[in-house]
């Protein structure tokens, strides 16, 4: 029997690229981003959250196609069409995050929301497994451990914050986010750690602590990330209600707001986030 696209999938495969809606996402963050394809089923880890599903592939199109249907995860009930190509260990897919238009090429615009990825086979030559190991021209190495004042916050006291929350909404400085950017927004918190993601770029790194004897609550961040806001802290006002988390936060050396929402030129950010259900 010849050996069929699906049978040549089976196995954990590494996200080592991913382009959306036009952009190229920074791949420095991309540790631990994997598929694994186990008969005609699928799982995915990556941006804090694990999805499950099935799929299925059509090899007599061109270009090729495939479909996942979600049956576990933040897209349980959602159904992806997409096209791919298979070359070797490298495997790369465009879908449509939304919508039932299948993509018809290896490209995105914006506000499409497409999502073009490249996938390397774990233990291949060049693949991140192999890049783990050490092996090879401009090998990536393994995330190093959390810094000691990122495991200390990790391991502060649990508050209602705690785990994985996809974003629903944002304005900074005023300016709504496009809603074709925030499905690849999320926020993970272990402790006193609060962690953004933007696909595989880490927005914010931050400890966190609460003051629920105010009205709204208070949240300030001490930042924990590089960058020019490193060590630097800030102020800002939250609300937690069913399961729909708010934060609004004054840039760094700004005055606590008063109230959630942003205007142009205040340097706030506002966001809106919902609890992950693992």
């Amino acid at each position: 029997m010849a050996t069929t696209d699906l049978d040549k999938l089976q196995g954990s495969w590494a996200i080592t690229a991913i382009e959306a809606d036009g952009q190229e996402l920074a791949v420095d963050t991309l540790q631990g981003a994997k598929v694994e394809v186990r008969g005609t089923t699928f799982k995915s880890f990556s941006m804090g959250a694990t999805y499950e599903g099935r799929i299925t592939l059509d090899a007599t199109k061109k270009p090729k196609r495939f479909d996942l249907l979600f049956t576990a995860g933040p897209e349980t009930g959602n159904k992806n069409l997409g096209i791919y190509r298979l070359v070797g260990d490298r495997w790369t897919i465009c879908l449509a995050t939304r919508g039932t238009r299948r993509p018809p090429s290896f490209a995105t615009k914006p506000n499409t929301g497409l999502a073009l990825e490249t996938l390397e086979r774990e233990g291949a030559r060049g693949g991140r497994a192999a890049n783990a190991k050490g092996g090879g021209k401009g090998a990536k190495r393994p995330r190093p451990p959390l810094a000691a004042d990122e495991r200390a916050a990790a391991e502060g006291p649990v508050t209602e914050l705690e785990g994985n929350w996809q974003m629903v909404a944002a304005t900074f400085n005023g300016a709504p986010m496009d809603e074709s950017a925030v499905k690849w927004c999320k926020r993970m918190t272990h402790g006193s750690l609060t962690t953004v993601v933007a696909g595989p770029q880490t927005m914010l790194k931050a400890r966190f602590s609460l003051d629920r004897s105010k009205k709204p609550n208070a949240i300030d961040y001490v930042n924990l990330g590089g960058g020019k806001d490193a060590g630097k802290s800030q102020l800002g006002i939250m609300e937690l209600a069913s399961g729909v988390l708010k934060i609004c936060m004054a840039a760094p050396g700004k005055p606590r707001p008063g109230e959630f929402g942003s205007t142009r030129g205040d340097g706030r950010s506002f966001t809106t986030w919902k609890l992950i259900e693992e």
